[in-house]
């Protein structure tokens, strides 16, 4: 019953979130592709990301979880230093995540994350497998964005990615839900 009341609850502010953000989408922009990203930003962002594996996380802690798909190309968990409310967006890219949007938001939701799933990367799910096309019609699967105080529980978030401000000492997950589960992100 908890299980279908946070699937439930998920998918509701999934709808509003889209709703919102529909409302007041900005125009379309050009991302760079994981391949053209160079060195020097590979760089720039070892410096300001440290593992957390072991510890807690003085700036933003950093999880994505490919769940389902179990895609290690996309898992990570980094500790991001900011000093202060920091967008979501900018923090992924100080993590080195790379985020392809979806057709009518590109840079509120993640549709690709890493590269992850691949165009041609078959999903299974209930009813068949489906491919991601980032057209904003797949609803049964996609990357949930996920955030966590410093002394709280995990929340779903309700702005995107180019909106949510984090602040020292939160968590962001980016978690890959397929027919809603992972209903949430682990402890």
């Amino acid at each position: 019953m908890t299980t279908i009341r946070t699937a439930a609850a998920s998918s509701l502010a999934a709808a509003g979130l889209l709703l919102a953000l529909a409302a007041c989408s900005a125009p379309a922009t050009t991302q760079a592709s994981p391949a053209a990203s160079g060195s020097a930003s590979s760089a720039s962002a070892s410096a300001s990301a440290s593992s957390t594996a072991a510890g807690p996380c003085a700036g933003v802690k950093v999880i994505v979880d490919s769940g389902a798909l179990k895609q290690s190309a996309a898992d990570t968990s980094t500790c991001v230093s900011v000093d202060g409310p920091t967008v979501a967006s900018a923090v992924l890219s100080k993590a080195d995540v790379k985020i392809e949007g979806t057709a009518k938001y590109p840079t509120s939701f993640a549709c690709r994350v890493n590269g992850v799933p691949a165009a041609d990367f078959d999903i299974k799910r209930k009813g068949g497998t489906a491919r991601e096309a980032c057209d904003d019609k797949n609803t049964v699967s996609y990357w949930a964005l996920w955030v966590k105080p410093a002394a709280g529980t995990w929340a779903y978030a309700q702005e995107g990615l180019d909106s949510l401000n984090l602040n020292p000492g939160e968590s962001l997950e980016l978690l890959y839900t397929v027919d809603n589960e992972p209903a949430a992100p682990a402890a």
